[in-house]
């Protein structure tokens, strides 16, 4: 008679390839799916009644800065109540390894932390520092751009990395991709990349060629009135370095820019025809970074989330805000400086649009650690699953699941995870299908979703009944 530590009996299982639902039950044993289908003769440790749950490969974060949340609050209670059980940090051109100690920080790197923080030289060294403080969920790292621009040229940065600061980046991205990176992030709409040429980025993104299954990600140059340029840069980055390519939080912000995925996304296809193109995209149509007054392009209502300099203007308006202090918006800026804020710029009908798209896979962009995050941080997977699925009709549930799961796996090699297939590992998340829902809000974010029933990491239960368990089995995944 077969044997496994747990078998989850009766589910309506939902495998992350995008094929229908059947019912099954699942054994699992050391860490793996042991067996799938009619398992009533398995003996087990624990049985699991799962009639009327679904069973799905535990989400997988595409989008994250959780690098550091991943050491100040290991548990990651905001990635597990959503059924997260991977994580991809280190996007948008930043990332906490490698850097050195005591460089320059900045905006949007502070986004991640302070100077006590990036304690980081190596990809290595993070490494051993998340294995010492144990992890919840697990993990893989994107190297930034930024931070190699930052390491490289200090606080010069409005220029051109000259070739000997370029070769060094390319030494350092090798070492990180050695040590365990799964490849490189940038973000070209920050201060510190601004004024990177495509030049430096296919240089950089051309030694991603020497690691088979490494992807370069980013947070292209413009996401407003200079989108369409933009996806062109991108993709044309991605053909001459012989990269896989993932654009970020696809978006076409700014009332003038209404409508406009529908051109973007026909590119995206033209290119996919001969190069590999990904996107991914969260549920909302406010977005949320750095308080910088570049972001101030388009008439929007613009929310302040959290300001180390002045802690009370967190949740108010920054018109408001600037009102009460008798300036204009831009001088509440500086005043407010550092900080974050949500932008409400993006059109519905685009959010629809991109998420339903075959190459979509679905990115939270939270931004965990600040005092009013964006309710993405808490409740990006639910409410795919109950706006877009069960409300809405956009997407069918299993196509919904291989979004967040089995495509985001093949999309960033992450290999034995993103199935629910005997072999891979037991990353597993049982919901409600009826109940699954986000309830964090602008007003109140840290919420965790409905419906969640019990969260597995490598065959651990990491999450049930509204709560962590406390036991933390993540792992650092590499190539």
């Amino acid at each position: 008679m077969e044997r496994a530590e747990l078998v989850i009996e009766g589910a309506r299982v939902i495998d992350g390839s995008g094929a229908p639902e059947r019912r099954a039950d699942v054994a699992v044993e050391a860490e793996r799916i042991a067996a799938v289908g009619e398992l009533a003769g398995w003996r087990a440790n624990e049985r699991i009644d799962a009639a009327g749950l679904v069973l799905a490969p535990g989400f997988i974060d595409v989008h994250t800065h959780d690098d550091g949340a991943l050491l100040r609050t290991p548990d990651l209670p905001f990635k597990l109540s959503q059924g997260v059980t991977t994580v991809i940090a280190g996007n948008c051109g930043i990332s906490l390894a490698p850097l050195p100690e005591g460089a320059p920080l900045p905006a949007p790197l502070n986004l991640l932390g302070g100077p006590d923080d990036f304690r980081y030289p190596t990809v290595e060294s993070y490494r051993r520092a998340l294995g010492a403080a144990g992890h919840g969920v697990n993990v893989a790292l994107l190297v930034g751009h930024s931070c190699l621009r930052v390491a490289a040229l200090g606080e010069d940065l409005e220029r051109a990395a000259p070739p000997g600061a370029l070769t060094a980046m390319q030494v350092a991205l090798e070492l990180a991709l050695d040590q365990g990176a799964i490849g490189l992030s940038s973000g070209l709409d920050y201060p510190p990349a601004l004024a990177a040429p495509p030049e430096e980025l296919v240089a950089l993104a051309s030694v991603l060629r020497g690691h088979a299954r490494a992807v370069y990600t980013t947070h292209m140059r413009d996401e407003s009135d200079g989108v369409v340029e933009s996806v062109r840069e991108t993709l044309e980055t991605g053909r001459q370095a012989g990269a896989r390519v993932v654009i970020s939080h696809h978006k076409c912000a700014g009332p003038k820019n209404f409508g406009r995925s529908v051109e973007t996304l026909a590119m995206i296809d033209a290119a996919r025809r001969h190069q590999p193109v990904a996107l991914d995209v969260y549920p909302y149509t406010a977005s949320s970074t750095a308080l910088l007054p570049r972001f101030l392009r388009d008439p929007a209502m613009v929310l302040v989330s959290w300001s180390d300099s002045h802690p009370e203007a967190g949740g108010r308006r920054l018109d408001a805000i600037a009102a009460d202090w008798g300036c204009s918006p831009l001088e509440a800026i500086e005043r407010l400086d550092p900080a974050g804020a949500v932008y409400f710029q993006m059109d519905e009908d685009d959010l629809r649009r991109i998420l339903a798209h075959p190459a979509a896979m679905v990115g939270s962009d939270g931004l965990p650690g600040r005092r009013l995050p964006h309710p993405r941080l808490w409740g990006s997977f639910p409410r795919v699953l109950a706006r877009y699925v069960r409300e809405q009709g956009l997407l069918d549930l299993p196509t919904a699941v291989h979004k967040m799961t089995g495509l985001s796996a093949e999309t960033f090699g992450l290999e034995g995870r993103g199935l629910v297939r005997e072999g891979h590992a037991a990353d597993l998340v049982l919901f409600d299908p009826e109940t699954v829902a986000d309830r964090a809000g602008f007003e109140d974010p840290e919420q965790p979703a409905a419906g969640i029933a019990r969260v597995f990491v490598n065959g651990v239960e990491a999450w049930r009944d509204g709560q962590a368990t406390g036991r933390r089995a993540g792992r650092f995944l590499t190539h």
